[in-house]
This record gives C-alpha cells, sequence and structure tokens, in this order.
C-alpha cells in the first residue's frame, strides 16, 4: 500500500481508503458483512474509513462504529453532514445550530470521541462561509474533530472559503472531495489546480464511475450492476452521453489489455497518479469487490499508458466530463434561472 500525506496536515493516510456507503440499506450489506470488509481493508494496509451521516440514514455510521470497536487509534475516520436527514427543515445545511447537534449524532452512532476529519457534504449556499467555518473552528478546538473537510465544492468555493477563514482568523477547510474518474474529468480544469494551490488533501470518490469501468460494463452483455438496478437512467445506452460512456470503456478496455492490467486497475490506477490526488475511495459491498479493487494498491500506471488515455485523440478528453448532467457542483446560478434575471 502507498501512503501519501493528507494535504499539510502531516497526517500520512493509504492512496487507497474505504468508503462506506454501501454498508446498511444502500448496499444492502450487514453488520457481519461490514465487519469483513473493515477487516480486511485494514489487513491490506488501508487505514483511512469515509462514511457520511446520511449513508443509509446513521445505518453506515453505526456499522463502521461496531466494525472498528476496539482499534480506533490506528485508523483516519472521516465523515460527512450537511445533507438532509428527515423532513425536518432545519435538519440540513451546514448551520452552527445543525453542525454542532449533528456532530454529537454522528460521534453517538461511531461510538467514539472524536472524528479525524468532518467533512461538509456540499456546499450550503444558504449559510455564509463564516458562520460555518466559525462552527467548525469551535468543534475542533473543543476536540471532537481535528480536520475538517468540503466536498464536492465548485472550484470557486473553495477559493471563498479559503479567503473567508483568513479574513475571519479561523480554521480552514484542509481537503476536498470530489468526484473523479476517467469518464468524468472535469475537475482537472479548476478544482484539482485550486486544491493544489491551496494545499488541500483530496480525496476521489467514484473512481470507477458507478461501476462503468468496473469492467462488467461492456458492449454487447446486459448490464446488470447493483447500481444499474438503482439508477437505470444513467446506464440506458440509447441515452447519448451514457452511449459515449460505452464507446469509451471499449476504448478503455484495449488499452487495458495491452498493458495487462484489469479495468479496475487501470481506473484506480488514473486517479492516484495525479499529483493533486491523495486517495481513491474504494466502495465495496462484497469481500470479491475489495478483493478486485486492492490489487490497484501498490500500482503505478506507466507514461505510456497514461499517454494512451492522454492521447491528441483522447479517449477522454482532459477536463472533460462524459455525463456533465451528472455533476453535484453545479453552480445555482446555473439551475435557477431567477439569479439570471433583473
Amino acid at each position: 500500500m502507498q501512503y501519501r500525506t493528507l494535504g499539510r496536515t502531516g497526517v500520512r493516510v493509504s492512496s487507497l481508503a474505504l468508503g462506506a456507503m454501501n454498508f446498511g440499506r444502500i448496499g444492502r450489506t450487514g453488520q457481519g458483512e461490514a465487519t469483513a470488509l473493515v477487516d480486511a481493508a485494514l489487513e491490506a494496509g488501508i487505514n483511512l474509513i469515509d462514511t457520511a451521516d446520511m449513508y443509509s440514514a446513521g445505518e453506515s455510521e453505526e456499522m463502521v462504529g461496531k466494525a472498528i470497536a476496539g482499534r480506533r487509534d490506528g485508523i483516519v475516520l472521516a465523515t460527512k453532514a450537511g445533507m438532509p436527514m428527515g423532513d425536518e427543515p432545519n435538519h440540513r445545511g451546514s448551520s452552527r445550530r445543525w453542525l454542532v447537534t449533528e456532530l454529537d449524532n454522528s460521534l453517538r452512532r461511531l461510538g467514539v470521541d472524536h472524528v479525524d476529519l468532518y467533512q461538509i457534504h456540499r456546499w450550503d449556499p444558504a449559510t455564509s462561509d463564516e458562520e460555518t467555518l466559525s462552527a467548525l473552528t469551535d468543534l475542533q478546538r473543543a476536540g471532537k474533530i481535528r480536520y475538517f473537510g468540503s466536498s464536492t465544492f465548485p472550484a470557486y468555493r473553495v477559493v471563498q472559503a479559503q479567503w473567508a477563514a483568513r479574513e475571519h482568523h479561523l480554521s480552514r477547510y484542509v481537503t476536498e472531495q470530489p468526484g473523479y474518474s476517467i469518464l468524468q474529468r472535469g475537475i482537472e480544469r479548476d478544482v484539482l489546480p485550486v486544491t493544489d494551490e491551496y494545499g488541500l488533501g483530496v480525496l476521489v470518490w467514484s473512481p470507477l464511475a458507478s461501476g462503468w469501468l468496473s469492467g462488467a460494463v461492456r458492449a454487447g452483455r446486459s448490464i446488470a450492476t447493483s447500481r444499474s438496478a438503482m439508477m437505470p437512467e444513467r446506464f440506458d445506452v440509447t441515452i447519448p452521453s451514457n452511449r459515449a460512456r460505452l464507446d469509451a470503456v471499449e476504448q478503455l478496455a484495449k488499452v487495458a489489455d495491452e498493458a495487462g492490467l484489469t479495468m479496475i486497475q487501470l481506473a484506480l490506477g488514473f486517479v492516484t497518479a495525479h499529483p493533486a490526488v491523495t486517495s481513491a475511495l474504494i466502495g465495496p459491498r462484497t469481500l470479491d469487490h475489495l478483493r478486485t479493487q486492492l490489487v490497484a494498491a501498490d500500482l503505478v500506471l506507466s507514461a505510456d499508458v497514461l499517454d494512451a488515455i492522454d492521447a491528441m485523440d483522447a479517449i477522454v478528453a482532459p477536463g472533460t466530463d462524459l455525463a456533465a448532467h451528472e455533476k453535484h457542483d453545479t453552480p445555482p446560478a446555473l439551475l435557477d434561472p431567477s439569479p439570471r434575471r433583473r
């Protein structure tokens, strides 16, 4: 396993991190399976586990807590808050009122007295940076969190938050968690240059592009992955963006075959090759899934392989998203016409 420094924190984390989104109802994973996944991940050298309050409505945090009981000290534990936790209008977002309450809820579910990294799951346009950073700074000073970060923030919001921390003499975000894969390369245009400029650690999610890069999706085969059952519209190849993804997968499969790699190795090796990326979050549902992903733990893709992906007639051009409509960092002004009209 490779280890890298998480931004400028001095904390060393594994280049592959265990994402626990599939623990619980979302992935139909029980406690025994979750514990087995944690056991195998730790044995392989993974030391960063990432979850969130909203994963299966808190069930993921509870399962992670039980799985790591008695071995907390060797784990860099990360969770997130900000997404809705029920119908109550104030049980979401990044206000002081909610973060103070929800962190205590997460600590209770995890069975710990602190988390190493507390992340704002999405930028909350209704809450000022000062409000959020002030609350997070106080929680840090209280010893309940060691560091805090953002997740899927647009690049300009990452910059704004850094300036707000400086202006108001508050602690700052030290990590960002964006989506990134060979099929979704948009963050190469702005987010990754910004995180590099400010020295942020980067934990990328969905490096296998929701299963498109797992090797299970190929032309001429029926698509029967767990994700395709949950979100069939993302795998309907009559939709142009999905057809483009399938075409790219076929070209990438040839690159992988010529290099003697699996598609998973190619996909994970690609994202961890970027100098701004600290770790790739893998989210296995089963031990077999985990084992196929752990083979990329020590992989370093050759320049020839990276050049084949990045060639002039690139399979997916640098900075390009093949499914831009699936991004979660679109500025509100592009989603709501009212900010564009007098």
